[in-house]
């Protein structure tokens, strides 16, 4: 098929994200993608400033891991997981207890970060119930939080966010507000007023809280300050809840240090169970990580039924575990905090100046994170254009336009970026989008 005739299959028959099926916004053909550009199929290159829905940490089609992929493609693609065992999947548990948090050291794979943050659900409530507290079955989680779009994921994101249409599907949680203590302000006392009202209202039904440590990111792209997870930490110790960090987006030094959590210090905010995704395996192929402590393992595996009770098909799929230990000998090959420290500077020198735009709200930019909050978004049109003319994949949604590039993105790279991000906060804005919240 040509270029064309694959297009206008895809419009008539291919759903994309957050899309009309009946009125599809343009997509673009891409042929191929190395380092930090995607090749479209007329020639084009484009710099991928979202670093693919931030997976792409290495850049893409990173030699190392494409060798991993073919080398075990060579031995076994795929054999279940139940009866089985093999050496991707061991040596990949073996490297994440490794960089976990301390005590966290019992690796459950899954097939996405949706499905791992299922995972850390169900054993926090299975960990309650072996551990005699069976009334304790639902979360509290943070208003402007995002953990997935499967059900259980939905259920703990947002309640006002993206998801509303489908609250009659979701299991019913506890939600506190949005932490109001931006990050690099000074810590109020209040601000962690919501959740202890939270939990003194319904602390006896609660098995965990969840959050996403420091940014919360597809819902609100919102830093917040690291206090907030000390005190998460110690009011779970006193009343026997677990703790849950969604690090999907977040860790592997996409805000500075390793995990988000660090930014609360050293061993001040460990979680009982983390979520680990998106750049596990530097975006080649999809798979996640639920990592929990040995307490949590324990408890479970001491209860009736002493089965954790969740298998994927595709659970530590030989493929996805050998592109994973790639990726983390990656990481451990570079500095990727010193990556995410250039990034940061760059991003807060090229953007504090569009503060001074009309339509820019607030500038926030963190690690390897730049946000620009506009007041209302442009025309879709007009932000094609944009990303045409400069050459920057760019992928707004809501009232933001932002960047989470490819660590490895080079200051020139940057430098477009950044110029992309200025054109797009420049433009005049546009009618309210019809299709919810997204926005090409």
């Amino acid at each position: 098929m040509t270029p064309s005739e694959l297009l206008d299959y895809d419009r008539r028959h291919l759903w994309h994200p957050y899309a009309s099926l009946s009125s599809p916004p343009p997509v673009h053909l891409a042929v191929s993608a190395s380092g930090p550009r995607i090749r479209l199929a007329d020639g084009t290159e484009l710099v991928d400033a979202v670093a693919s829905w931030w997976c792409v940490a290495h850049g893409h089609n990173h030699p190392a891991i494409v060798e991993a992929i073919r080398r075990q493609s060579e031995r076994m693609s795929h054999v279940m997981f139940g009866g089985f065992t093999h050496e991707p999947a061991i040596e990949l548990a073996r490297r994440l207890a490794a960089i976990a948090p301390a005590g966290l050291d019992r690796v459950f794979f899954a097939d996405s970060g949706s499905i791992a943050v299922e995972v850390a659900a169900k054993m926090a409530v299975q960990y309650q119930r072996a551990a005699g507290r069976p009334r304790r079955d639902r979360l509290v989680a943070l208003k402007g939080g995002y953990h997935g779009d499967t059900c259980c994921a939905m259920a703990l994101s947002d309640p006002d966010g993206m998801h509303t249409l489908f609250r009659g599907i979701m299991p019913r949680h506890f939600f506190a507000e949005r932490p109001a203590v931006p990050f690099g302000a000074a810590w109020e006392a209040d601000g962690f007023a919501s959740m202890l009202r939270v939990v003194e209202e319904h602390g006896d039904e609660i098995a965990a809280m969840i959050c996403e440590p420091v940014f919360q990111a597809a819902n609100a792209m919102w830093f917040y300050h690291p206090e907030y997870l000390r005190e998460m930490r110690r009011l779970c110790d006193e009343r026997g809840i677990l703790l849950i960090f969604d690090e999907i987006a977040a860790g592997l030094h996409r805000t500075g240090p390793r995990w988000a959590h660090d930014h609360a210090g050293p061993g001040a905010a460990v979680p009982d169970i983390l979520c680990v995704g998106k750049a596990l395996t530097g975006g080649a192929i999809t798979l996640a990580a639920t990592i929990a402590s040995g307490r949590v393992a324990e408890t479970i595996s001491a209860g009736r039924p002493s089965a954790f009770m969740h298998g994927p098909t595709y659970m530590a799929n030989p493929l996805a575990c050998a592109a994973g230990c790639a990726s983390l000998d990656l990481f451990a090959a570079g500095d990727y905090a010193a990556h995410a420290a250039r990034i940061e500077a760059r991003f807060r020198a090229g953007l504090a100046p569009l503060r001074a735009l009309p339509n820019v709200a607030e500038v926030r930019v963190l690690g390897a994170v730049g946000v620009v909050e506009l007041r209302a978004m442009p025309r879709a049109e007009d932000v094609r254009r944009v990303i045409l003319e400069t050459g920057v994949w760019l992928r707004p949604f809501a009232n933001f336009v932002y960047s989470i590039p490819p660590f490895t993105t080079p200051d020139a790279d940057l430098d477009r970026i950044v110029g992309a991000l200025a054109a797009v906060a420049a433009l005049p804005p546009g009618p309210p989008p019809e299709d919810g919240d997204f926005h090409e």
